[in-house]
């Protein structure tokens, strides 16, 4: 791979529901492993890392509240749920020799240490992978909002999202043939078309803080150093 990075500090946000593997439910230890090692593998490149994971693997508060169940009490369900992904990477990364810390939005300090700035620069200063879960801390934003705030926080000059494909496609390419894969856009292009690479108020934050959002294939071993250094399919997000 080549060695000209074009970012140095970057917030990779991955879906709760890439740590599966093939399960239906829950973390898969081998999946975990993997994304571990292509996290160490990217920060093992010099640059600054921090890392949003969602929560859908476990639970998903807008599915309880869409049955008639009170938001605000199933959004917390599903911080509490970003937060238990967040400790699994954390304790994996661990293993695997590389330093972690958890920052939580959402306050469990006998779990992990909640978020404050001041927190962060230091452990960003230290060279640890910063992990941040429990979102935004408060209900009505998702992880990939939380992702687009975090990353405004941590100077990060990317966001890198892990997703099931390798790019923003004009629709989804399992279900139609004939969609096409975007290499570039701009973040107003995404909010105008309506495409689903994250929620619009996630995008539009990215947008205020002129954040590039890389979208790539969370499923491919040694993506993300691989996009860092050019290489591989992406699309680019940005203004």
């Amino acid at each position: 791979m080549g060695k000209q990075l074009k970012y140095k500090r970057i917030l990779y946000k991955a879906s709760g529901e890439a740590l599966m593997g093939e399960q239906g439910f829950g973390i898969d230890p081998e999946t975990l492993a993997r994304v571990a090692a292509d996290i160490i593998e990217a920060k093992a490149l010099g640059i600054d890392i921090g890392v949003v994971i969602g929560g859908g693997n476990i639970f998903r508060g807008l599915s309880l509240a869409a049955k008639g169940a009170d938001r605000v009490t199933g959004d917390h369900m599903g911080m509490l749920a970003t937060v238990m992904n967040a400790l699994a990477l954390r304790m994996e990364l661990e293993i695997q020799g590389a330093e972690a810390v958890v920052l939580s939005g959402l306050a469990i300090p006998a779990a992990c240490e909640p978020f404050t700035q001041r927190g962060m620069i230091e452990h960003r200063s230290k060279g640890r992978i910063v992990i941040f879960a429990g979102g935004t801390g408060s209900p009505y934003f998702t992880t990939d909002t939380g992702a687009a705030l975090r990353a405004a926080e941590f100077g990060a000059e990317a966001i890198f999202k892990g997703t099931q494909v390798d790019g923003v496609y004009s629709a989804d390419p399992k279900k139609d043939q004939n969609a096409v894969r975007y290499e570039s856009l701009s973040h107003s292009e995404v909010l105008e078309k309506g495409l689903e690479v994250m929620d619009a108020a996630a995008v539009s934050l990215a947008r205020d803080n002129n954040i590039p959002v890389v979208i790539f294939s969370i499923a491919d071993k040694g993506g993300l150093a691989k996009i860092l250094c050019g290489e591989g399919r992406s699309t680019t997000i940005s203004e």
